[in-house]
């Protein structure tokens, strides 16, 4: 029996609504209670860890003196691999705030410079990580980062990546910031992009979240034509097949978990669905979804992502039967 459909007005897109341990992190981290910061952390299953480190990383960012305390627990104790990947990952988000979201060509000097010298000093504390601790797949990650943002080209980026999926294959943050590096907006080409996005699916095992790469890859697609092409992109036969087969081997397949993740990858599918009118495919995964959600991808649609989500779930649910 599929799930009621959530109320229209429910619309949750912090992380702790479908993971607790959020909420455990952030009044660790409010209180500098690095001994619970790593109660919390250090129980997680790899791919959960990694997001919380990633989430940690910009939880300090709005509180004073955030890269000072990393830096303190550093100084302490600098084998501490979830310290040097949060620092990292602080590093990073205050270097992006500064540069912003927008087309290089829409970037000044200044930010770029700003920008370069903060992921300078996350490369830095990610290098000694990573030489201290080279199989913590939490630090590898964000290195793969830092390729893109210092314009170190997609071959190192691979020797990361491969690095990361030596010891924790099928990592899907790592296999989404390579995604990025892969595409001609930075260092790649569509070919690369693609060819590594069926990678990621085809040797994912069946059931995992892999597959939600390929979604990705077609938003990337869509997002980089002119208004009346992008639809029409993702209108064609092969890229609707290709949507369906990622998701039935993904979110759809009766091997799925909600591990870390599952959001995000659930909300990527309904968006595209969505967008092409597959009622019944945005359905079934918004059905699934309930309240919650993740803003991206439908941040892109223009306006308030929350409102994007009740609009289509108004469609999905009047037009469309949940499978």
């Amino acid at each position: 029996m599929q799930p009621a459909p959530p109320a229209a007005g429910d619309v949750l897109t912090d992380p702790a609504a479908a993971h607790p341990e959020v909420h455990q992190l952030r009044a660790a981290l409010r209180t500098r209670d690095w001994t619970a910061v790593r109660a919390v952390t250090d129980t997680a299953e790899p791919a959960l860890r990694t997001g919380l480190i990633r989430l940690g990383g910009g939880e300090l960012g709005p509180l004073a003196g955030g890269e000072d305390f990393l830096r303190y627990v550093l100084a302490r104790d600098p084998d501490d691999a979830t310290a040097a990947a949060m620092l990292g990952n602080h590093l990073i988000d205050v270097g992006w705030a500064i540069r912003s979201g927008a087309r290089a060509s829409h970037v000044s000097r200044s930010q770029f410079e700003q920008f370069h010298e903060w992921l300078i000093k996350a490369e830095q504390v990610l290098i000694d990580g990573c030489a201290r601790n080279p199989r913590d797949p939490a630090l590898w990650v964000p290195r793969i980062i830092t390729v893109r943002a210092l314009n170190l080209g997609v071959s190192e980026g691979r020797r990361r990546y491969d690095r990361l999926s030596a010891v924790a294959p099928h990592h899907l943050a790592g296999q989404t910031q390579l995604l990025q590096e892969l595409c001609p907006k930075w260092h790649g080409s569509w070919e690369q992009a693609h060819a590594f996005a069926r990678e990621c699916l085809e040797t994912a095992p069946p059931g995992a979240l892999n597959g939600v790469v390929v979604a990705e890859y077609h938003v990337e697609r869509w997002l980089d034509l002119p208004d009346g092409e992008d639809r029409a992109y993702l209108l064609g036969q092969g890229v609707r097949a290709e949507l369906h087969e990622a998701a039935h081997r993904s979110v759809w397949h009766p091997a799925f978990r909600r591990t870390y993740g599952w959001v995000g990858a659930m909300s990527t599918f309904a968006m595209l669905f969505s967008v092409i009118g597959d009622e019944p495919a945005a359905a079934s995964l918004l059905s699934a979804l309930g309240p919650l959600a993740t803003e991206h991808p439908w941040d892109y649609l223009g306006g308030e992502p929350a409102e994007q989500i009740r609009a289509a779930r108004g469609r999905a649910f009047a037009m469309g039967r949940a499978r």
